[in-house]
């Protein structure tokens, strides 16, 4: 199966302005494409997993990637998908959250010998000049057709900063400056990037001719993917000190019944063939293709070491086999115990599985508390430091969030 096709076959391709020409590129490995990421934190996320593996697929099959960094529209934010503006970072935020992807998507994506590029928007956005812009790119845009693309159009109710309208041209000249500099001929982004996309591409034609070779690509699920990076109890880090190799895995083995083959197809590089036997897996079967999702997701971002020591801190958690000594740990001090001893809802609320005391009992009270796997139900329970020494104290709270806690 060439390139072009098992993308399509595995979900990941939703709109195309040129199909037929986009397949030949791609499948001959002639596509220089670039994915834009704006750094509105110093992490990625789950959220951006799709496009991190897209541009590996698309790099291993001889096309080269660009990864574009937001350093000028970050300046700006994106509206998309928001009912509100984003909050204005400064300058020197925005340059170390550049840094920090950079390092992170190295682990996805070769950037030696010229194979992928690494470039920041805000080496042209923030030389441009404001009369020059909107002389030579402004007029090449139609507001009407602007308001009418749904990143702005679900804000109108509420209210679109100038601000923020000028963002799908600061995109659109995004393509225009790649496709000048660095001969970029495709671009890739999520449905809700159509408009911005398209816009770059009619740019292109408008300033360099109808014979400009520019293309758009929009993946299937990015906008979802987005989304994938949050959970009740905050984003999902790529970033092992934000989101540690074991909650990274438990995340994607705790995904829904009905996600995980979709995500074994658009996430791993698992052969197709084998995602496909598992079509009719189900109940405990289906347990096992997440622990396989789980397991390829956490090798991909942090590694073979890491993966394995989350996979046997799962088993040893939920399987009674296995290695404790993997999971995610909280140390108390000396300070922590009055008298020698500690209660429930300072353990529970100390090693970060409740925000408050008042969750924290709450959370006792409705027998969402277990303690070395035994409910515990007694608000006013108790431990010495004994109950700490050891393999100390697997303190969950639900059915998804623990701790070991032992004593410093």
């Amino acid at each position: 199966m060439n390139c072009y096709e098992e993308l399509v076959a595995r979900g990941l391709i939703a709109q195309v302005t040129n199909e037929e020409e986009i397949k030949k590129m791609v499948n001959a490995g002639k596509a220089v494409f670039y994915i834009g990421f704006d750094p509105t934190a110093d992490s990625l996320h789950v959220g951006h997993f799709m496009a991190l593996c897209l541009m590996k697929r698309l790099q291993m099959a001889g096309n080269k990637p660009i990864a574009l960094i937001g350093g000028g529209t970050g300046m700006v934010g994106d509206p998309s998908g928001r009912t509100d503006m984003r909050q204005l970072m400064t300058v020197e935020t925005i340059r170390h959250n550049c840094e920090c992807f950079k390092k992170q998507m190295s682990r996805f994506i070769d950037f030696s010998e010229g194979r992928a590029l690494m470039v920041n928007n805000a080496d042209w956005l923030l030389e441009l000049n404001y009369v020059e812009l909107l002389r030579e790119v402004g007029a090449c845009f139609s507001v009407n057709n602007m308001l009418r693309a749904e990143c702005y159009r679900q804000r109108m109710e509420k209210g679109l900063s100038f601000l923020e309208f000028n963002y799908m041209i600061m995109q659109s000249y995004d393509f225009y400056m790649l496709f000048q500099k660095y001969g970029c001929n495709m671009q890739f982004g999520g449905n809700d990037q159509w408009s911005n996309m398209l816009g770059g591409t009619e740019l292109i034609r408008r300033k360099l001719g109808k014979d400009a070779h520019a293309m758009t690509i929009t993946l299937l699920l990015n906008s979802e993917g987005k989304k994938m990076g949050k959970t009740q109890s905050g984003a999902v880090w790529l970033d092992p000190n934000k989101t540690s190799p074991f909650d990274f895995y438990q995340y994607w083995r705790n995904v829904e019944d009905a996600d995980v083959l979709k995500c074994l197809r658009m996430l791993t590089f698992l052969p197709l063939e084998q995602i496909d036997e598992m079509d009719h897996w189900e109940g405990s079967q289906l347990n096992k293709a997440k622990e396989i999702l789980a397991y390829e997701l956490t090798r991909l971002v942090h590694g073979d070491e890491e993966a394995g020591k989350a996979q046997a801190a799962a088993k040893a958690l939920f399987g009674g086999q296995g290695d404790l000594d993997n999971m995610p740990t909280f140390r108390l001090s000396q300070e922590d115990f009055t008298d020698g001893r500690i209660d429930i809802l300072s353990v529970v609320q100390k090693s970060g599985l409740a925000a408050s005391r008042s969750e924290a009992r709450r959370n006792v009270e409705q027998g969402g508390v277990s303690i070395n796997g035994t409910q515990e139900k007694d608000i006013k329970a108790s431990y010495d430091k004994d109950a700490f020494a050891g393999d100390g104290m697997v303190v969950k709270r639900g059915k998804k969030n623990f701790m070991k806690v032992i004593l410093n």
